[in-house]
Formats: C-alpha cells, sequence, structure tokens
C-alpha cells in the first residue's frame, strides 16, 4: 500500500527546482535521508577510473583501462588558486600530435578502453585542442578507444574540428559568477562565456557532460545554481557534481571545502531541474569522513552514479535494494550506460 511518504515524495520531486535550492538545510537534509528523492530507476553505477588506484572489498580499478593524458605537459598559464597546476602532474604528458598518438596506440596496445585528454589552460582559457583534433581523428580510427576531452572555453570552429575527430563527449567545468572566474581562476572572461562554449559544442554536435563544481569560491556556495540554469539550457548528456578539494601547495590549501550537504543541494536541484539527465558524483571531493557522509547523500539522493565510492555508500546502496555495477571507467560514461549504448 502506498505510504503518504511516496505521495509525498512525488508532489516534491515535481516543486520548483528554486523550491529545492532554498529549501533550509535540516528540512533538505531529512527530506533526502527520508527518501523523497530516492532513485527511482532502481540502479546506481560506481566508476574508478584507473588514474588513480581504487580497491574495496567489492571492486578494484584495472591499472590502464582509462588514463588521463594532458597536452600541455605540466604548464598552465593561469595557476588557479584551487589547482596551481598540481592535478596536471598526475597525468600522461603528451605535449604534441605525434607523442598524443604514440601514447595512445602503445595504451591500446596495453589494454586501455578509453581516456581522458585534459591540460593546463591558456591565458584565455581554453584548451589547445584544435591544434590536436587531426591526431586525435588518428588515435580513433587506429585504436578504437574512447576519446573523452575536457575543454575549458572553447570556440565553435575548435568544437566542430572536435566533432569532426570523432570524439565521443566532452567535459567542462561550468562557472556561474564571474567575481568567481576572476577571483579563483584568474581569468578574464564572463559566466556567459562558458554558456557560449556550451553552445559551440552542442552546435558542433558534440555530446557535453557540463561539470559543477560546488564550493569553488573559496568553500562557499555562489555561482553554483546559475551554472546548472546555463547547463539545463544546452541539453547536456549528463551533468557531473563535483566539489573543492583543498589541496596542498595550492593557495587554497587551507581553505573549508563545502559541506556534504551543500554539495548534495547541489545534487538534488540538478536532478530536479534535469529530470531526464543522468546525474553522478564526480572524482573530486573531499576524502575522510566527508566523503563518506557525501556519497551516502548522494546515494539518497538519487544520483545516477558516483566515482570512487566509499564502502559505506555501496553498502548503503545494497541496503536501499538498488542494482549495482562497477566499472574501471570515467564516470561521464553513464550517459552511454543509462542508455545501454556500447
Amino acid at each position: 500500500m502506498p505510504s503518504q511518504k511516496v505521495e509525498d515524495a512525488a508532489a516534491l520531486v515535481h516543486l520548483s527546482y528554486e523550491k529545492v535550492w532554498r529549501m533550509p538545510k535540516m528540512e533538505l537534509v531529512s527530506n533526502i535521508e527520508d527518501g523523497l528523492f530516492h532513485n527511482s530507476e532502481g540502479k546506481i553505477k560506481f566508476y574508478a577510473p584507473s588514474f588513480a588506484h581504487y580497491k574495496t572489498n567489492y571492486f578494484e580499478s584495472k591499472p590502464i583501462e582509462f588514463p588521463t593524458i594532458s597536452i600541455t605537459g605540466s604548464s598552465c598559464a593561469l595557476k588557479c588558486k584551487h589547482c596551481g597546476g598540481r592535478f596536471l602532474n598526475t597525468m600522461i604528458s603528451a605535449p604534441t600530435p605525434n607523442e598524443l598518438t604514440a601514447v595512445c596506440i602503445d595504451l591500446k596496445e596495453r589494454g586501455c578502453q578509453g581516456i581522458l585528454i585534459s591540460g593546463g589552460c591558456l591565458p584565455d582559457g581554453s584548451i589547445p585542442l584544435g591544434k590536436f583534433a587531426e591526431a586525435i581523428a588518428r588515435v580513433k580510427q587506429n585504436t578504437k578507444l574512447t576519446v573523452i576531452v575536457h575543454t575549458g572555453i572553447i570556440d565553435y570552429p575548435t568544437a566542430e574540428a572536435l566533432s569532426a575527430s570523432g570524439v565521443d563527449a566532452a567535459l567542462i567545468d561550468v562557472i556561474g559568477s564571474d567575481e568567481t572566474i576572476r577571483e579563483i581562476y584568474n581569468l578574464n572572461v564572463k559566466a556567459d562565456d562558458y554558456g557560449h562554449s556550451l553552445s559551440a559544442l552542442t552546435n558542433a554536435g558534440v555530446p557535453i557532460i557540463p561539470h559543477v563544481l560546488v564550493g569553488l569560491h573559496y568553500g562557499r556556495i555562489k555561482g553554483e545554481l546559475q551554472a546548472l540554469r546555463m547547463i539545463s539550457e544546452h541539453s547536456p548528456s549528463a551533468v557531473i557534481v563535483i566539489a573543492l578539494m583543498p589541496t596542498q601547495g595550492t593557495a587554497m590549501e587551507k581553505v573549508n571545502p563545502p559541506t556534504p550537504d551543500d554539495i548534495a543541494r547541489v545534487m538534488v536541484t540538478a536532478r530536479v531541474m534535469m529530470p531526464d539527465t543522468p546525474v553522478a558524483l564526480g572524482c573530486m571531493r573531499p576524502k575522510g569522513q566527508h566523503r563518506i557522509k557525501t556519497d551516502m547523500l548522494a546515494v539518497e539522493s538519487g544520483v545516477n552514479a558516483i566515482a570512487f565510492p566509499s564502502e559505506e555508500a555501496i553498502r548503503l546502496a545494497e541496503s536501499l535494494g538498488l542494482d549495482i555495477s562497477f566499472s574501471s571507467m570515467c564516470c561521464s560514461q553513464i550517459f552511454l550506460d543509462t542508455h545501454q549504448v556500447h
């Protein structure tokens, strides 16, 4: 017999995203923990791409299946306050088209299934992907690897070149606050430029998987809702929610990260705003007890996927009767896995 709680859930999910966004924290968390946003599809996918080792009692990532490649090596002109270019040092360096081709062929021969091509930004906030488009086309033709690109600010000609190269999707961090772009990214562009980038990729026919970085403005919520609004206007293939992870050696290493409740608010708002779009909790987020709490809220918020999930979150998904599965690919693949396209 349907409970009042289930009826309330149906009503709540059809409320406007603005009301969900403004909901007091205690009420929001209570609604999440009471199951009002549980995953109606009854399944969740857990991802553990090989650029970071992951091992639990449930799953161990495969060492070479999905690495990340930087086409700028360790170079980045912006040196954003939350990163400082440090994340580039964890990637495979391939700073020329020929090197990119050679690296990808070698990776394929060693059992690789897909790659993320990223890199540091130029002074205008772009990543120099255009000059690698022909190399990406060769990689796609010769290896059949899944190729995901991380773009930054991008214009239509570059997006069109990437589309012609056969890339499978584009990841882009969407920033909704001009002040955050200026203060944290050290970049002289506007939030609208991220909207224009989404339009360029969409018009070029590249599936987009935008990321919303919660707490980027010194750990505080600022432009996240506007970022979601811009994203919702461009038919994303999936939305990935990530969170500020204060990193040693950066200008923001001592900043308090956003709370798990803050991250949950963005996840739930994304689900209500874009009910037919897969939502995932991505790999960048604080570790330890913070991650455990965030991951459990993500499961209860009904996300479709979580990258590098805590064991506590996996057990919670089991206890809720969700059909769980694991992959060594990037969580951006949820847009393919959801539709069972292989």
